[in-house]
């Protein structure tokens, strides 16, 4: 087993945590994951509203009596409801471990740690998470330029990003971006990370909340299957390499059209309708290049023992056989 500061903050067995995808990340795949000894995470963005949150937290105490989170997203809700109305609703529910994302969390950190939680900061650059630390996070996961969706503007790949933070500040730092496999949990490690987290990987299993004909296309993506979109208007979003992705950068290509009219046709709600219908061409779904390194679904408990155990192979068997006694 690997222990590192990570797992003992949550509370889990393993350093895996699974990410906060809107609409997809809900009780079903949060609690999966935490059975598995990873640390699942509820995403308040797939719910209509503070009530249907706190119903999903119920369910997903039914379903684990392990540590859950909750990812809060610091963006109006589509549908109306604010980060306030959300965290209310968080400080109600009892849950224990949060994290924040998308803007500033400054407004909402003492609130949350004042009530006993644990709040980590997901962000791009080394400004952003300097600056989490600065308000009182107690962990930051850190996204390299490999991930899925919101990527931020510096495009920094996770292999110089994570090193990078590691020099700026003191608190445990979770890599994702590009994660996948048990040997790249290893890497991160390596690295100095004292976990990983995993948005794609967790997407393509057996839990999470999409439509299938979506994750058999999300299946086929291979290395050079994503799109970086939305750059035009200060918000590069990876996506998968599909006809929408393709309309939207030739949109960006053109000019001239609005912010609100690229936003809606790559991003906003129009994907969720989409993903019902299982349209895969008809959204611009996120996903990460770690994609290329799936080809199959499997239970989301499964990837969390077996990516833990390809880690710790490959730390004790592989890393350790590399070092041999010097000749002199």
């Amino acid at each position: 087993m690997i222990e590192t500061r990570i797992t003992r903050l949550f509370g889990i067995r393993h350093p895996i945590v699974q990410g906060g995808m809107r609409h997809i990340s809900r009780a079903d795949l949060a609690a999966a994951v935490s059975n598995g000894g990873g640390l699942g995470l509820i995403a308040v963005h797939s719910f209509s509203g503070p009530d249907a949150l706190l119903a999903e937290i119920d369910k997903a105490r039914a379903l684990t009596d392990r540590p859950f989170g909750v990812n809060l997203t610091i963006i109006q809700n589509m549908r109306g409801a604010s980060p306030d109305d959300y965290v209310a609703a968080i400080l109600e529910s009892g849950v224990r471990i949060v994290e924040t994302s998308g803007a500033n969390p400054g407004k909402y950190i003492p609130r949350l740690k004042a009530a006993g939680i644990t709040v980590v900061h997901k962000c791009t650059s080394v400004r952003f998470a300097r600056k989490a630390e600065e308000l009182g996070a107690d962990a930051v996961t850190v996204v390299g330029f490999e991930g899925a969706g919101h990527l931020g503007p510096d495009d920094v790949p996770a292999l110089v990003l994570v090193p990078r933070i590691l020099e700026t500040v003191s608190i445990p730092v979770i890599a994702a971006g590009g994660v996948a496999r048990g040997t790249q949990v290893a890497a991160m490690l390596a690295l100095g990370a004292e976990g990983v987290a995993m948005g794609s990987r967790f997407l393509l299993t057996q839990e999470a909340h999409m439509h299938e004909a979506v994750k058999e296309r999300a299946l086929a993506v291979d290395e050079r299957g994503t799109r970086v979109i939305l750059r035009s208007i200060g918000d590069p979003t990876r996506a998968i390499a599909n006809q929408m992705a393709d309309r939207v950068l030739k949109m960006e290509a053109e000019g001239g059209h609005l912010h609100e009219e690229l936003v809606s046709t790559g991003g906003g709600t129009a994907w969720i309708d989409a993903s019902e219908r299982g349209d895969a061409e008809g959204a611009a779904y996120a996903i990460g290049l770690s994609a290329a390194l799936i080809d199959h679904l499997e239970p989301a408990a499964e990837v969390v023992a077996r990516v833990a155990a390809e880690a710790e192979d490959t730390i004790r068997g592989r890393l350790a056989g590399l070092v041999r006694p010097d000749p002199d």
